[in-house]
């Protein structure tokens, strides 16, 4: 079992940045690869960024170059750094765990979630 909880969610303008924070507790193997996922209103549940135990790391394409996926091992946190953030990134965002390395971008791929923190951008 793995437990997951998001943090650092909050309204911003446009253009600014933010730093979301997931705490990591339970079994090691069961978080080989982690992600971060966002839904808004009326929207289907999208991948934002994965990475492994490996750190490899994987990006959707409407966020490459602006967001940071990363993780401290010591501390067990998950972390995504956002970056000139416009309204299209305005969402719930939940983090996920899974014992299986390869990285996807799928919800359906992802065992354990959190229970999601918003992010509001204003124009």
């Amino acid at each position: 079992q793995v437990q997951l909880v998001e943090s650092g969610g909050g309204s911003v303008q446009a253009g600014g940045s933010l730093r979301l924070s997931c705490a990591v507790s339970g079994n090691t193997y069961s978080r080989n690869r982690m992600g971060w996922f966002r839904q808004s209103p009326g929207k289907e549940r999208e991948g934002v960024a994965a990475i492994n135990s490996d750190d490899y790391t994987a990006y959707a394409d409407s966020v490459k170059g602006r967001f940071i996926i990363s993780k401290d091992n010591a501390k067990s946190i998950l972390y995504l750094q956002m970056n000139s953030l416009n309204s299209e990134d305005t969402a719930m965002y939940s983090c996920a765990a899974d014992p299986r390395w390869s990285l996807v971008l799928d919800e359906f791929e992802f065992q354990y979630w959190g229970q999601g923190t918003q992010v509001t951008v204003s124009s």
